[in-house]
Formats: C-alpha cells, sequence, structure tokens
C-alpha cells in the first residue's frame, strides 16, 4: 500500500472529524466528543493536520497539532491527536505522520513537541518509547468543560 503524507485541507474535514469519532471510540470515550465538522470549519485557523491518503484517496490517518507556548521552554508543537486506522497499522504509517510532526517544529524552531497516551495504550507507548520520547507519569489533566467554564467561580 502506497501512502501520502499531506497537509490536509477544509475539503477533508469530513474523514477526519470520522477519525477523531473512530479514535474516540477506540479510547473508550466516544460519548465526550462535542466537535463537529462544522465547528472545525469555523475554527480552522485554530489548527493544523497532517493526513495519511492511500492511492484511491482513503484518508486512513491523522495528526492534528496547534502551536502552544510553555512557560518552561517557550514556543511548542502540541500534537492533539495521532490515529492510523486499525486496518492499516504496523505499516509505518504513524511513524510517518510522526516525521512530519518533527519537521514542523525542526522548521519552526519550536523548543518542545507534546503529546499524551492514555496509560493502557501500550503499542501507542511502544512506539513513542521506540522514537525516544520522555514519557511522564507524574503529571494529571485538568479540564473544563464549556459548560464549566460558563459556570467557573473562585
Amino acid at each position: 500500500m502506497n501512502i501520502t503524507i499531506r497537509k490536509a485541507n477544509e475539503a477533508d474535514f469530513e474523514p477526519i472529524f470520522a477519525l477523531i469519532y473512530e479514535l474516540a471510540t477506540f479510547e473508550k470515550a466516544a460519548g465526550k466528543v462535542r466537535n463537529s465538522v462544522e465547528r472545525m470549519r469555523e475554527e480552522q485557523d485554530f489548527f493544523e493536520c497532517f493526513v495519511a491518503q492511500k492511492d484511491d484517496g482513503e484518508i486512513v490517518g491523522m495528526a492534528l497539532y496547534y502551536f502552544a507556548y510553555y512557560t518552561w521552554v517557550g514556543k511548542s508543537l502540541y500534537l492533539d491527536d495521532l490515529y492510523v486506522k486499525a486496518t492499516c497499522r504496523g505499516q509505518k504509517i504513524g511513524t510517518q505522520l510522526l516525521n512530519e510532526i518533527f519537521a514542523v517544529a525542526k522548521k519552526t524552531h519550536c523548543k518542545r513537541v507534546r503529546w499524551q497516551v492514555l496509560h493502557w495504550n501500550q503499542p501507542a507507548i511502544d512506539l513513542y518509547k521506540k522514537c525516544g520520547a520522555d514519557i511522564d507519569e507524574a503529571w494529571h489533566n485538568c479540564d473544563f468543560d464549556e459548560n464549566g467554564i460558563v459556570q467557573f467561580f473562585v
């Protein structure tokens, strides 16, 4: 199977969203997906994405990222989601997507690339360790959803 890694465009949002939902299902959290293709169109200035595309045009993987600023290190690239369809895993597509992410980080002079992995996703952990990632188990996520933001009061 030949795979092309390329920058996503707005025409790719529907298959990207399908991958997002497939990833959420894989992570046993499909009910938490609040995003939509329409919202992605409205908010497309806030993220960038690479897709892995087969010769027949099917998009089988994605790496969605954005730039962030971390006080300890400065400009960083945050990889929000890296996902490859189950039927296409084991063919180094995830590695190809990571290579593109790191090429962007180098080109834009990022001081850090960061992402998260679920503690039970051993195949992903193994890939990231093989690549040399430092997996920090000391930090916990702190999240407020849209409702929590509106109701926040200290």
